[in-house]
């Protein structure tokens, strides 16, 4: 596991000389931020939103990896004065899906921070997040001595047909996408890394109804108290070192947990799939798009008689989605 982390670095370094800084404010950090590091391609309709969100939880910088947009999203972000950015027209794939290109950063800025990973189109949500902003939950991790964080990714869909209801730019896209599947979920233990890998909800359900086990992955460590030696291995679905990835109690006790609400069934997604389908630079060459063009020809909706309406955490919680452990 150690010559696997040291490969880790040193890919991240390499794939890092790829990287062109377009504007770099890092010298705005300060100690004891909390940081958002996140790559993207194409998403400026998302941003406006994506960083307003971010910034009323208390997300003092972004530290941003442009692959090579063409719609403005580079110029946008470029203007943010929050935002240190970076461009690149290198492969997605190559750099293990963008894996190599933020373990360098966070490696180089996010050294003794609580750092957290996301995509343009998920929402990060923890415990109370309605009345205490990140920091409060970043200290009370700091104070029990725990150094990272999970998060399952939760599919959210509309009700109808995914292109029902055209997104405005800078819009809540909850209030679209505010259907999710409340159970539909399988767990198991990965031995080799020790982390959980949970597949399931309406992915699997509609798109891999026969092979479920092909579906994606929602197990994610999004928010780790950064070192200089840590690296993900598989996007955030697991690290190393191994201890970071026991984000769960192994005796069957509950363990605080978050959830990133997974906004990505908007009316752009048929556009977005048949992109990326195209490109073969997302896991096995785009296969999880492929199929999804396919299936939305013929079932353009999510939706069915067992979803349930996202109200807010304590639901989830009540779900048996995430949980507030012992942080009163």
């Amino acid at each position: 596991m150690r010559l696997r982390r040291k490969h880790a670095k040193a890919r991240a370094a390499r794939k890092g000389l790829s990287l062109r800084p377009v504007v770099d404010r890092t010298a705005q950090i300060k100690p004891g931020d909390v940081l958002l590091f996140s790559t993207l391609r194409d998403e400026n309709v998302r941003l406006p939103y994506f960083l307003d969100y971010y910034r009323r939880m208390g997300i003092d910088h972004f530290l941003i990896v442009d692959n090579d947009s063409h719609d403005g999203s580079g110029d946008y972000l470029a203007d943010q004065p929050d935002v240190s950015l970076w461009h690149t027209t290198g492969s997605y794939r190559g750099s293990r899906f963008g894996v190599d290109w933020l373990n360098g950063l966070q490696s180089r800025y996010g050294h003794n921070h609580w750092t957290l990973v996301v995509d343009p189109d998920e929402l990060f949500i923890y415990p109370f997040c309605d009345t205490r902003p990140i920091r409060a939950l970043t200290d009370w991790l700091d104070g029990s001595n725990v150094r990272s964080f999970g998060a399952m990714l939760l599919d959210m869909y509309p009700k109808g047909r995914l292109d029902a209801l055209p997104y405005r730019r800078g819009q809540d896209p909850l209030e679209i996408t505010s259907w999710f599947d409340p159970g539909n979920y399988m767990i198991e233990k990965n031995l080799k890394f020790g982390n959980l890998w949970i597949q399931g909800g309406p992915r699997a359900r509609v798109f891999f109804p026969d092979t479920p086990k092909k579906a994606p992955a929602l197990n994610k460590i999004p928010l780790v108290k950064w070192h200089r030696r840590y690296a993900y291995i598989s996007s955030t679905h697991m690290l190393l070192p191994r201890g970071l990835n026991l984000v769960y109690d192994e005796w069957g006790g509950e363990t605080a947990s978050g959830m990133l609400l997974h906004a990505k069934f908007l009316d752009t997604f048929a556009h977005k799939a048949e992109e990326e389908m195209q490109r073969a630079e997302h896991y096995r060459s785009s296969l999880e798009y492929k199929v999804y063009v396919e299936k939305m020809d013929a079932t353009p909706e999510l939706w069915c008689k067992w979803s349930e309406k996202y109200i807010n955490w304590r639901q989830l919680e009540i779900l048996g989605l995430m949980s507030k452990g012992n942080w009163a």
